[in-house]
């Protein structure tokens, strides 16, 4: 691209040269003995110009031609379709607004460009962002592929590097709550490849796993992976919530910081771990179970244990049940992000549980 722009706006500058030099009336010997030499000179200096500047505006192109390559790549097909009519009939109301515009005195010639780069744009850029409603209005959604149920228009959901690695969006896919279109950018499966390259065998193992979650992932639903980057942002969790903020999508994660990231700039989040402890039954003071000692707590004479979702348990007087079931009864619940935690204490009476 860059090297044909050189080449383009070169011959463009040369024949130019040529043309102005053909208009000279050279029949004096004299005056030609100078004049060639110096119109050599000037076409030399016209390819050079050309050159240069053919290099520099072949790598603005470049730019803007992958700019709008990753566009169209995170853009479904009916937002780029709706907002290219869009476009279209910003030109065509500019085409109207032409004719009293270019009466005006003085500045009438030199506002048109902008008003149908203006227009054009507004109208392009309305149309992609209410492309759904504008669907619905021409009853699109209301026909579906053979062989599938119409369901109404979804949601395009972003899923973090923290979120595929805990691996538990598959089982929230295959029950169904989340049914939409995934999209995992180059960027976080790049991040995927890097951890399971990793030299740790740890790190290793959780990388490979996030890459066959992803695997999985495409026989359930619809996951795209765009090519999109963000060159000058080094974290990954920037590129996200920019991506997030730039294309008007959720975010899954399990990242806590990212979370609070997300919601200070107004990002749609859905958080693993909050939905999980939302699922977990309830547990009010005063209610007795049966929760078995695995290990110490941190306070002097507690003991540890976990019920079967994973909630912790901590037992007042528990250390010396070690290995043991005890009976406890409910004295405080803490939610936190992170999760549940359960305080108890041992239940004297004899039919807890």
């Amino acid at each position: 691209m860059v090297v044909s722009t050189r080449i383009v706006l070169s011959l463009l500058g040369i024949l130019g040269a040529i043309q102005a030099g053909l208009s000279l009336n050279l029949e004096d010997r004299y005056q030609a003995s100078y004049a060639y030499p110096a119109f050599a000179v000037v076409v030399f200096l016209v390819f050079a110009v050309g050159w240069m500047v053919g290099g520099l505006v072949g790598k603005g192109l470049v730019r803007g031609f992958k700019r709008v390559e990753r566009a169209a790549q995170t853009r479904s097909a009916g937002e780029l379709t709706v907002a290219a009519i869009g476009l279209l009939v910003g030109l065509l109301v500019s085409a109207l607004l032409w004719f009293p515009v270019h009466t005006l005195p003085y500045i009438g010639k030199w506002v048109i460009l902008p008003l149908f780069l203006v227009v054009g744009y507004l109208f392009a850029f309305t149309a992609a962002k209410k492309y759904r409603g504008i669907l619905r209005l021409v009853g699109v959604h209301a026909t579906a592929e053979p062989g599938t149920e119409a369901e109404p228009p979804g949601f395009v959901t972003l899923v973090d590097t923290s979120a595929i690695i805990d691996g538990r969006i598959a089982d929230i896919v295959r029950t169904g709550f989340l049914k939409d279109e995934l999209v995992v950018p180059e960027f976080v499966l790049r991040e995927l490849q890097h951890v399971a390259d990793s030299g740790d065998s740890l790190k290793r193992a959780r990388g490979r796993r996030g890459l066959e979650v992803v695997q999985g992932l495409r026989s359930e639903v619809t996951v795209t992976t765009p090519d999109v980057d963000f060159p000058e942002l080094d974290d990954v969790d920037a590129k996200l919530l920019k991506l997030a903020k730039d294309r008007g999508l959720r975010i899954l994660t399990t990242d806590f910081n990212l979370n609070r990231l997300a919601r200070i700039q107004d990002v749609v989040v859905l958080n693993v771990n909050e939905l999980a402890n939302a699922l977990k039954p309830a547990v009010l003071p005063g209610e007795s179970f049966d929760v078995r000692v695995i290990r110490e707590g941190k306070e002097h004479d507690q003991g540890v244990g976990y019920l079967d979702d994973g909630t912790m348990v901590v037992v007042e007087g528990g250390r010396r049940m070690l290995g043991e079931t005890a009976a406890v009864e409910v004295t405080s619940v803490l939610q936190s992000p992170s999760g549940k935690m359960i305080f108890t204490k041992v239940n004297a009476s004899p039919d807890a549980g």
